[in-house]
Parts: structure tokens; C-alpha cells; sequence
């Protein structure tokens, strides 16, 4: 069953905006770390950010200064905003949660930067 469900992708022009977000009804975000990947065609999975549980964040260096990862912790929501964004920037985005009971995805968004 999902248990992680993103949202917030779409078609953006180059130099916009978008926020994903991540959430959940049978998990606690806040009680884990979590991390955004992302995978463009023909390319491996990689990871994009992350925050530990003790708030520790990471960026990969093509999205730093870009990229904000944050959790809402009332609403049980992980965000990732993302500006100036680049065609780079494209593929489907995916929502991990890691913990010592094991990992979860959610079934990714798709982010689409056009030049």
C-alpha cells in the first residue's frame, strides 16, 4: 500500500518556482530522516536533499543555494521548494523516509523544465 504520496510537480519554465510535497497517513515524517531523490530518464536515481532527524540538512551540490528542504510537523509534511529552476532540474521526484523499521518511497512526481 502507499504510504507516501508527493505531489506539487508540473511544467515550469526555466528560472520559475515549484514546491513538492510529501505526506503521509501512516507514517510520522518527523520521527525519521527524510530526503528527496530524483531520477531522470536514462539516469540513476539520486539524491537531492535531506534532513536527519536531529535537522541536520544536505544538498547536492547542483541544487545548493536552489533547494530548501522543510517538514511542517502539525501536517505531517515534507516539502522541497524549488527555485530557479534549471532543464537539468527535470525527472520524477521521490519522497524516501528512512528509520530503523526500514525505508519507504512514495511513488514520485514528475518535474518538467523547459528552456
Amino acid at each position: 500500500q502507499v504510504q507516501l504520496v508527493e505531489s506539487g510537480g508540473g511544467l515550469v519554465q526555466a528560472g520559475g518556482s515549484l514546491r513538492l510535497s510529501c505526506t503521509s497517513t501512516r507514517v510520522i515524517l518527523s520521527s525519521a530522516s527524510v530526503a528527496w531523490y530524483r531520477q531522470a530518464p536514462g539516469k540513476q536515481r539520486e539524491l537531492v536533499a535531506s534532513d536527519t532527524v536531529s535537522g541536520v540538512k544536505n544538498y547536492a551540490d547542483s541544487v545548493k543555494g536552489r533547494f530548501t528542504i522543510s517538514r511542517d510537523y502539525p501536517s505531517n509534511t515534507l516539502y522541497l521548494q524549488m527555485n530557479n529552476l534549471k532543464p537539468e532540474d527535470t525527472g520524477v521526484y521521490y519522497c524516501n523516509r528512512r528509520s530503523g523499521s526500514g525505508e519507504l518511497w512514495g511513488q514520485g512526481t514528475q518535474v518538467t523544465v523547459s528552456s
